[in-house]
């Protein structure tokens, strides 16, 4: 892990998968070419047969990329898996991300043993979403390699443990790798991550407003124009607590600050043919937003996150921010 770069990247497109999921496969190459972990959960790709054409399409190209560019070669690409009982892609998904190889699987929403043996199989490495102690603990129990610390103010299913807390409490037991989610938009805040004892930052929402991502227009600029105040924390549309544009849940004929709860026991992540998403509509985004200012290629917002943290570093180093 430690030949990572110091920013992973997630599309958290979970409410909202068929406005992602048309060009998932290219946001994760760019990612990958701009030399950062880029991600795409399996379900983007509709229909199930489409995620084997996907992978395909990503290692060919990145293996084109490094053959033309071993000065920078691509860092390696990420899938999610929902590892809740309602998703009944599950077995295929794996079958498939097993056979390709993937070099990084990132599950949530359930921590399985077998899960974990079959990536391990072929050296393949593992990274849980947590959102408390808890379920660190029993992720790693359960054979994880690293963790995602899912903090409040993360785009999509967050929790609404602060940072500071939620990484003090688990670097207390675990000394492998933790990347932090929870509005990180900026190479500062990455910096800010790994100087609170993470090793990554986690970057979900910044990345809808760029070019490369197959969102709609108006989710972009929704992005490019919110703010802290303009994100909903709810458990309505998934049953499972997270944060959302109010926008488009107005649009949706809802009221953002009069939300019915939903019945946790009810929520589903099943991924058949012909399985209809309720809510589709529905945008996910983080607290960070405000940091995002324009729509970006993604090669430009990597240069911009690299020459930010070193920006942050250089300030950290003055005689006069020193801490005694």
């Amino acid at each position: 892990m430690s030949k990572l770069p110091p920013v992973l990247q997630n599309l958290p497109c979970r409410s909202s998968p068929r406005r992602c999921s048309s060009s998932a496969r290219q946001l994760v190459i760019e990612q990958c070419k701009a030399g950062i972990v880029g991600s795409m959960p399996a379900l983007n790709a509709r229909p199930a047969s489409q995620l084997d054409e996907w992978l395909h399409e990503i290692e060919e190209t990145l293996a084109a990329w490094n053959r033309a560019h071993p000065e920078q070669p691509a860092a390696p690409y990420a899938i999610n898996q929902i590892v809740h009982k309602s998703n009944d892609r599950l077995e295929h998904d794996m079958e498939v991300v097993v056979r390709r190889k993937v070099p990084i699987i990132i599950t949530s929403l359930g921590a399985r043993t077998d899960v974990n043996d079959a990536i391990h199989s072929y050296g393949g490495i593992v990274l849980h979403d947590i959102i408390n102690n808890f379920f660190a603990r029993k992720a790693v129990e359960k054979g994880a390699d690293g963790l995602i610390a899912v903090a409040a103010g993360a785009g999509g299913h967050a929790g609404v443990k602060s940072p500071f807390a939620l990484v003090q409490e688990i670097r207390e037991w675990f000394d492998g790798p933790i990347a932090l989610s929870g509005a990180i938009a900026n190479g500062g805040a990455v910096l800010a991550a790994q100087a609170m004892g993470a090793d990554f930052g986690y970057i979900g929402s910044a990345f809808i407003a760029t070019h490369e991502a197959r969102a709609s227009d108006a989710y972009k600029q929704a992005i490019v124009e919110g703010t802290s105040d303009d994100i909903v924390y709810s458990s309505l549309f998934t049953g499972v607590h997270g944060n959302y544009l109010k926008a488009s849940i107005r649009a949706s004929g809802l009221d953002p600050d009069n939300l019915p709860e939903s019945d946790p026991s009810k929520m589903s992540f099943g991924g058949g043919e012909g399985s209809k998403k309720a809510w589709k509509d529905i945008w996910g985004s983080g607290q960070g937003i405000s940091a995002v200012k324009e729509v970006m290629h993604v090669a430009d917002y990597v240069a911009r996150l690299k020459r930010e943290y070193a920006e942050a570093r250089a300030r950290l180093s003055l005689p006069s921010l020193a801490v005694a």
